[in-house]
C-alpha cells in the first residue's frame, strides 16, 4: 500500500527530523534516545542488528547504556531479570528459538512484575531450521504475562518503542512490554520514519522511572526479598494482581497513544480499522500483511464489495469487546494466522476472536481461518483478494465450506520426490588401513603411525563440494583435514552455524555421512542420546543385521560461538564421559548471523557488536579457553588443531576416533579463517592461522589422560612471532597497533603471554 504520508505524519507539538532506516535500526534509535541503563543481548537473526546497531552507536559516543553479551538468550534474559530488579531500565531483542530459549524467565519478569521492554523480532521457530518470518515465536509469548505492541512498519517500532516504556512503567500497570515486529519484512524494511529531533523531548514524553512502588535491589535502607516462594493462597493472589494489572494496560496504552498522537500527529489506536463503517466482509490479519490488505480493500470497493480489515496495535490484553464491535454488522470475515495452533483448528488469533465473538453476543459473522505466510512466504495482493474471497463466499452462501485450512500451500508432486544424489560412501573407502594407533601397554601416550598426507588424499571427502561456503572460508578445508585422520563410517551432528546452513539447503545435502542438526544450546546431549542409543540397540542384537565391520564414531561439529550457548550440554556429555568426539571449528565469532562477538573473540577484535570508534576498541575482554575448560572436566583427550599443521591435525584425529571409540569424550579445537569477518584476503588464511600459532596465541598442544603435552613450540623451532604482526594480517585488527590503541595490545600480549607460560609450566610437570 502506498504510504498515506499525511494519516501517518499528521502536524505535532515537537520538533521532528525524517530519517530513512529500518525497523531494527529504528528500534535501536528509540532505545539510544531513552538511553536505557543495560541491554543484556545473544545474537539471533533477524533481532541481531539491534544490538549491533546500538554498539555502533556506543562505539561513537552516543548512548550510556551498557550492552552485556550473554552466553545464550537464557543468561540474556537473567541479566535483564537481575537489572530490572536492581532500580534500572533494561532493553532486550530476540527471535524465534532465542525467544523459546529464555521462554522460561517470561513469566519470571511478569510475575513479579518488574518492567523492561523487549523487541520481538517475530521469525519461524524450528524444525526444521527457517530463519524468515512469522508468527510462531509471537504465539508463544501470548501466555506469559507480556503486554504485547505490534509494529506495522519500522515507523511503528520506533513509535511502539517509546509508548512502551511509559506502558510498562505506568504505576497501574508495572510489566514488561513486548514489541512485536516482522522479522525479515519490517526488521530490514528500509522507509522514511519520522523521529523526535531532541532525545530531550523522547525522555521528557517517557518521564522519570517512577521510585514509588518499585522494588530496588540496590537500595539498603529498604532491604526486599524477590521472588519468594509462595503457597496456593497467595500465588493465586499474585496471578489475580498480575490478571488485574494486564487488563489495565489497555486503557493506559489508550491515554498513552492520545498523548503520543498530540505530541506526534501519529495515532495507534487499539484496532487499526480500515474502511469497516460499512464493511459486510472483512479481513483480520496482523503486522506487515496488515498494510498489503489494505490496497486489496480498496480495489474491492472500487468492485462494489463492502469489504474492510482489521489490524491491532494490541494482542495482550486481547482486544475482545472492541473486535466484536467492529464485526457486529458483517457477514462474513477471514482470520489469517501466521502461525498454527497445531490441532486447536485455526492459529490463536482465529480462536481469540471465535471467543470474543461469543462472549459480547456477536453471532451474525461467520468466521473462516487460514494460515499463512509461514516461515516467511510473501504476502502479495493476490493472497489477500484469496482471503477476501473465502469470506465472499461463506457471505453469500451463509455457510463456512472449510472453516481451518492453510493458504499457500502446495500439493506433493511424487515425480518431484527427492532423489539421492550422492552416493553412500563405502566402508572400505574409509578404512585404509594406513594410520595405525596402538595404546601403550603402561597406560601411557598412544602411540600414532599416520603415513605421508599424500598417501590418504585417496580417501574420499565427507563433505561434497558445491555447498554455499564464503570464498577461503576455513571450516571446511579444517573438516575435512580432521576426517582424513578418521577410520571408517561416522554420524555426524552439526549444530547451527555456517557449516550446517551452507550445507544443507533442502532438498539438498552436501553431507555423505549420516547427519543430525540441533540447536546450537544442545547438540552435544542429542548427540549423546544418539551415541548411547547406538550402544544399547547394538547390546540388545537389534544392529546384527548391519553386520558392522566397526563401530561407529560420532562426531559433533560446533563452532560460530557454539561453545558459548553450548557450553553446559558439552560439559555435561563430558561429565557423563559418552564416547563421542566434540570438535570446535574456531572462527572467533557468530559469524553464521553476521560476526557479532562470541566469549572467542579476543580482547580488542572488531566484530558487529564490538565495534571500533572513538569510545571503544574492539572488545573488552579476554576470550574464553574452552579447551582447558573442557580438559578440567577429566575426559580422556583434549587437542587443539591447524590445517597449517596438517600432519599434527591427522595424527591427533587418529588419537581422538581411539579414544572416543574405547574410552569416552573426546574434545578437539581447531582454529579456522572467516576471510569475510576477519577482514583478510580469501588467499592467506593459511598463513593468518600459522601466523596464530607462531604468536602463541593458538598453541598447539594435547591433554592426553590428564597429561598435557605441547606438540609445536615456536619457541623452539625459532619461529615466535609479536602478537602485533599477527594481528597486523587482519582488517579486524590492525588498530590495535595504533598508538590510541596500545593499551589493549599490551593486555592482550601479556594474556597471550601468561597463558602460553602455564601451558608451558604443564607441559614440563605432568602433576599441573
Amino acid at each position: 500500500m502506498a504510504i498515506d504520508w499525511k494519516h501517518e505524519n499528521g502536524p505535532g507539538l515537537v520538533e521532528q527530523r525524517i530519517v530513512y532506516e529500518s525497523g531494527n535500526e529504528m528500534a535501536a534509535y528509540a532505545a539510544h534516545q531513552i538511553n536505557y541503563h543495560i541491554m543484556g543481548y545473544f545474537p539471533i537473526s533477524p533481532s541481531t542488528e539491534v544490538a549491533q546497531f546500538l554498539d555502533l552507536m556506543k562505539a561513537n559516543g552516543q548512548h550510556d547504556i551498557v550492552l552485556i553479551p550473554a552466553d545464550g538468550e537464557h543468561g540474556s534474559a537473567g541479566v535483564c531479570y537481575g537489572a530490572s530488579t536492581a532500580g534500572g531500565r533494561v532493553f532486550n531483542a530476540t527471535s524465534a528459538n532465542g525467544y523459546l530459549y529464555m521462554l522460561e524467565q517470561m513469566p519470571v519478569q511478569s510475575g513479579t512484575r518488574f518492567p523492561m521492554v523487549m523487541n520481538l523480532v517475530c521469525r519461524s521457530v524450528s524444525g526444521p531450521l527457517d530463519i524468515h518470518g512469522d508468527h510462531s515465536d509471537l504465539y508463544y509469548a501470548l501466555n506469559t504475562g507480556w503486554p504485547i505492541l505490534m509494529c506495522r512498519d519500522p515507523q511503528a517500532v520506533y513509535d511502539m518503542n517509546i509508548m512502551a516504556l511509559k506502558l510498562a512503567e505506568d504505576s497501574e500497570v508495572r510489566l514488561p512490554v513486548l514489541v512485536a515486529s516482522d522479522g525479515y519484512f519490517t526488521s530490514h524494511q528500509k522507509r522514511k520514519v519520522q523521529t523526535f529531533a531532541k532525545r530531550e523531548d523522547v525522555q521528557r514524553f517517557v518521564g522519570e522511572r517512577p521510585p514509588v512502588g518499585f522494588p530496588d535491589t540496590l537500595d539498603r535502607n529498604n532491604p526486599v526479598t524477590v521472588g519468594p516462594y509462595m503457597n496456593e493462597p497467595d500465588y493465586i493472589n499474585n496471578c489475580y494482581q498480575q490478571s488485574m494489572a494486564m487488563y489495565r494496560a489497555e486503557p493506559v496504552y489508550d491515554r498513552i497513544r492520545k498523548e503520543y498522537a498530540a505530541l506526534t500527529g501519529r495515532d495507534y489506536p487499539i484496532l487499526d480499522l480500515y474502511r469497516m463503517e460499512d464493511a459486510e466482509v472483512a479481513v483480520f490479519l496482523m503486522n506487515s500483511a496488515s498494510e498489503i490488505i489494505k490496497d486489496v480493500v480498496d480495489q474491492l470497493r472500487a468492485q462494489g464489495v463492502k469489504a474492510g480489515s482489521i489490524a491491532p496495535n494490541l494482542i495482550r490484553p486481547f482486544p475482545a469487546r472492541q473486535i466484536a464491535e467492529a464485526l457486529r454488522n458483517v457477514k462474513a470475515v477471514t482470520v489469517g494466522d501466521r502461525a498454527d495452533s497445531y490441532g486447536g483448528h485455526g492459529g490463536n488469533m482465529v480462536n481469540e476472536i471465535k471467543a470474543a465473538l461469543f462472549t459480547h453476543g456477536c453471532t451474525g459473522p461467520l468466521v473462516i481461518s487460514r494460515i499463512y505466510g509461514l516461515g516467511g512466504k510473501d504476502f502479495y495482493a493476490e493472497d489477500g483478494h484469496a482471503l477476501f474471497r473465502f469470506a465472499i463466499e461463506a457471505a453469500a452462501s451463509g455457510t463456512v465450506a472449510r472453516p481451518f485450512d492453510y493458504h499457500g500451500h502446495t500439493p506433493g508432486d511424487p515425480a518431484k520426490a527427492p532423489k539421492r544424489v550422492l552416493n553412500p560412501m563405502k566402508y572400505e573407502d574409509l578404512n585404509t588401513g594406513l594410520i595405525k594407533v596402538t595404546p601403550d601397554e603402561q597406560g601411557g601416550p598412544l602411540k600414532v603411525r599416520v603415513p605421508p598426507l599424500r598417501a590418504l588424499t585417496k580417501k574420499p571427502k565427507r563433505i561434497a563440494p558445491g555447498h554455499g561456503a564464503c570464498p577461503g572460508c576455513g571450516i571446511f578445508s579444517g573438516l575435512e583435514l580432521f576426517f582424513k585422520g578418521i577410520e571408517g563410517d561416522i554420524v555426524a551432528l552439526f549444530h547451527t552455524g555456517c557449516a550446517m546452513v551452507v550445507t544443507t539447503g533442502y532438498p539438498y545435502s552436501a553431507h555423505k555421512a549420516t547427519y543430525i542438526h540441533n540447536l546450537f544450546q544442545n547438540g552435544a546431549a542429542t548427540l549423546s542420546g544418539v551415541v548411547e542409543m547406538f550402544w544399547e540397540r547394538k547390546r540388545r542384537g537389534e544392529l546384527d543385521h548391519l553386520q558392522l565391520p566397526d563401530d561407529f564414531t560420532f562426531v559433533m561439529i560446533t563452532g560460530d560461538g557454539g561453545m558459548d550457548i553450548g557450553m553446559g550440554p558439552a560439559i555435561g556429555a563430558a561429565l557423563r564421559n559418552h564416547k563421542m568426539i566434540i570438535l570446535e571449528y574456531d572462527n572467533e565469532g557468530y559469524m553464521n548471523t553476521g560476526a557479532q562477538l562470541s566469549y572467542s573473540t579476543p580482547l580488542g577484535h572488531r566484530t558487529s557488536t564490538s565495534n571500533v570508534g572513538q569510545a571503544n576498541g574492539g572488545k573488552l575482554f579476554h576470550h574464553k579457553d574452552t579447551a582447558q575448560i573442557m580438559a578440567a572436566t577429566h575426559i580422556p583427550y583434549v587437542f587443539t588443531g591447524s590445517e597449517a599443521f596438517p600432519q599434527d591435525l591427522v595424527r591427533k584425529a587418529a588419537k581422538a576416533q581411539w579414544y572416543a571409540q574405547h574410552e569416552g569424550l573426546v574434545y578437539g579445537k581447531i582454529l579456522i579463517t572467516c576471510p569475510l569477518n576477519w577482514l583478510s584476503e580469501d588467499e592467506e588464511g593459511t598463513s593468518i592461522v600459522s601466523a596464530a600459532v607462531d604468536c602463541c596465541f593458538f598453541p598447539l598442544y594435547e591433554v592426553e589422560r590428564g597429561i598435557t603435552a605441547i606438540t609445536y613450540n615456536p619457541e623452539e623451532k625459532n619461529k615466535k612471532i609479536a602478537v602485533g604482526e599477527w594481528l597486523a594480517s587482519m582488517g579486524k585488527t590492525r588498530h590495535m597497533n595504533k598508538p590510541e590503541f596500545a593499551d589493549a595490545l599490551a593486555s592482550f600480549g601479556q594474556e597471550v603471554d601468561r597463558r602460553w607460560n602455564a601451558l608451558k609450566a604443564r607441559h614440563e610437570n605432568p602433576y599441573l
